[in-house]
């Protein structure tokens, strides 16, 4: 799959909603507003941000700024960009309900559980002299364990059933 498709799909779902029934979060009260870049786009490039792993609003700005140019000519300044970004803050409660509505489980008792570790191949001062997965593995922090590694981050998602988890998929990044 090419990088293209996830962020057409984000961007087609949340102009379906937003013209539904989101529009209703982010009215304006003026008639100066330049909307050459829609409300549809900020959330879009926002969210396909967050779903390419980059955690700051600056960082996804500039991700978009260097690589999304061609798919949003208009993009505006940063400083515009927060600033739209942050007039469309009450639009994400309602996205996420409407999100969780369309994808719940058809088991209403079924409650599904997330988990994230680190698998080290090599710790602490090892972690520099590695030799082992170079393509696979990187170099990471684990702060509940307080602990510098050599290795993968694997997530877990796992249905409760019983007392203990039966997991269901497991990705590693």
């Amino acid at each position: 799959m090419n990088w293209q498709e996830p962020l057409v799909t984000i961007y087609r779902y949340i102009c379906k909603h937003y013209q539904d029934k989101l529009w209703v979060y982010s009215q304006r009260m003026s008639h100066h507003a330049n909307l050459s870049f829609t409300d549809e786009e900020v959330i879009a490039v926002y969210l396909s941000g967050v779903m390419d792993k980059h955690r700051g609003i600056k960082s996804i700005y500039d991700y978009a700024d260097r690589h999304l140019r061609l798919w949003f000519p208009r993009l505006p300044s940063y400083v515009a960009y927060v600033q739209r970004l942050n007039r469309m803050a009450d639009v994400f409660a309602p996205l996420l309900e409407t999100i969780q509505q369309e994808h719940a489980p058809t088991n209403r008792h079924q409650a599904w559980l997330i988990d994230s570790f680190p698998v080290a191949l090599a710790k602490q001062g090892h972690r520099f002299k590695i030799r082992v997965a170079r393509d696979l593995a990187d170099m990471g922090y684990c702060a509940t364990k307080k602990l510098y590694y050599y290795g993968v981050r694997m997530h877990v998602i796992g249905s409760r059933l019983n007392p203990v988890p039966c997991p269901h998929r497991s990705i590693s990044a």
